[in-house]
C-alpha cells in the first residue's frame, strides 16, 4: 500500500514539473519528464510493484537467490578447473588414449616419445655457401666497430 502511494506521488510530482517545463516553452524536456514520471504509475498499475515487494520480503525468494548464487559459483569454479587442466572432456579422453599408446606392452617402464627427450644434434657439416653468410656478418660487425 505504501509503495503504491509513493509511486503515485512521484508520478504526480513529475507531471507537475513537466507542466512547468511546458509552460516555459521547453516542450521536448516536458515530454521527456512526463514519460519518466508515468513509469512508476505504470508499474503500480501492472502489479510489478506488488511482485517486487512480495519478493523483497519473502524468505523463500531470498533462499532462491542464495541457491542461484551457489549454482553460479559452482559453474564458475568448474570452468576454471577445466581451463586449468587443459580443455574439455573430449580433449582429456583423447590425451589419455594417446598416453596409453606410448607405453610398450612388455616394458616395465613407459617408453619415451620424441617430445620427452631431445634428439641428439648431428655434427654440423660446413656448407659451401657458409662463407658468404659469415662475410655479411663480419661486414655488419665492422660497421658497428665490433
Amino acid at each position: 500500500m505504501i509503495a503504491e502511494t509513493v509511486c503515485s506521488a512521484v508520478a504526480a510530482a513529475g507531471l507537475g514539473i513537466a507542466a512547468v517545463a511546458a509552460y516555459r516553452k521547453r516542450f521536448l524536456a516536458a515530454a521527456r519528464l512526463a514519460a519518466y514520471s508515468l513509469v512508476p504509475l505504470g508499474l503500480v498499475m501492472t502489479g510489478v510493484v506488488d511482485w517486487v515487494a512480495d519478493t523483497a520480503f519473502s524468505p523463500t525468494a531470498w533462499a532462491g537467490f542464495g541457491v542461484l548464487g551457489v549454482s553460479w559459483l559452482l559453474f564458475v569454479s568448474t570452468r576454471a578447473v577445466e581451463r586449468r587442466r587443459g580443455g574439455t572432456r573430449k580433449e582429456r579422453k583423447a590425451a589419455r588414449a594417446g598416453q596409453s599408446e606410448a607405453i610398450a606392452p612388455a616394458a616395465s617402464a613407459p617408453s619415451l616419445g620424441q617430445a620427452s627427450r631431445p634428439a641428439p644434434r648431428p655434427a654440423a657439416a660446413p656448407r659451401a655457401g657458409a662463407g658468404e653468410d659469415f662475410s655479411d656478418i663480419e661486414a655488419i660487425l665492422k660497421k658497428h666497430g665490433i
